[in-house]
């Protein structure tokens, strides 16, 4: 019960302190809009009228994606620059504990972008937002923020042993949005991106969305989705574990 306590609290308290961030909420609402407007646009170029719902959806869990890469490394970043990482790292809890609040929050913060592509779309080019499954969606979109928090902990090792994580946050954000066919169907990518995108909790994630929109079996997808996100919190526990013990034998987790 304390370590659930300790991560609902530390998410709420991330949460806060991501949606005060100027940068983090331009992030969560300017660039999901400018995203959602060039998929609309050209999806009506298409003749695909049919499917805008589906291309605000996209918008917006590219907005959750990119919210949750740049947020665990500005996080990670913002305390290492405060002088607060090594008091992160020296509590007494184990370092999953303790960077997973930041991670979860992360995505948490990235539903603002999923909640503005939708009501952009309704106001500015009256898009129904008629659901398929409405109740899936809810529980679709939970999930999958609940997973991309827990994928963001696996790259936070990373982020914790890097000096800038942003560098490696930048090469990530679209490779992975187009391979998990967010916005273009995986079906037209070139067939080796196939495994790459099957052990992605991001193209289940969006999946699940998609077909709680328009139609389909929802729960399998939301199911994989679930199971890859606890192998991501396993896979991220032990080598944030790793990653914290050499940072501290390296003595690379200040600055200086």
């Amino acid at each position: 019960m304390r370590s659930l306590r300790l991560l609902v609290v530390g998410t709420l308290l991330h949460a806060k302190h991501l949606s005060r961030s100027p940068f983090e909420v331009t992030i969560a609402l300017v660039v999901p809009v400018v995203q959602a407007t060039l998929a609309v646009y050209l999806f009506r170029a298409g003749g695909e009228q049919h499917r805008l719902l589906e291309a605000a959806v996209g918008a917006g869990v590219m907005g959750v994606w990119s919210s949750v890469l740049f947020g665990s490394g500005g996080a990670i970043q913002d305390q290492r620059w405060q002088g607060t990482l090594e008091m992160i790292m020296l509590a007494p809890r184990r370092p999953v504990l303790i960077i997973l609040p930041i991670t979860i929050a992360t995505g948490v913060v990235g539903t603002y972008a999923l909640l503005t592509t939708l009501l952009w779309g309704r106001l500015l080019y009256g898009i129904r937002l008629e659901f398929a499954h409405p109740v899936a969606f809810v529980v679709a979109a939970v999930v999958c923020v609940v997973a991309l928090g827990m994928f963001g902990l696996l790259l936070a090792a990373t982020f914790v042993l890097m000096r800038n994580a942003n560098a490696l946050a930048n090469t990530l954000e679209y490779p992975v949005w187009l391979v998990s066919g967010m916005l273009v169907p995986i079906t037209v990518l070139p067939a080796w991106t196939a495994p790459i995108a099957a052990v992605l909790p991001t193209t289940w994630g969006a999946r699940a969305l998609r077909e709680a929109t328009s139609g389909g079996p929802v729960w399998p997808s939301v199911a994989v989705c679930l199971g890859i996100s606890v192998l991501c919190l396993a896979l991220g526990a032990v080598a944030l574990t790793h990653v914290e013990r050499r940072a501290r034998a390296a003595a690379t987790l200040a600055l200086a």
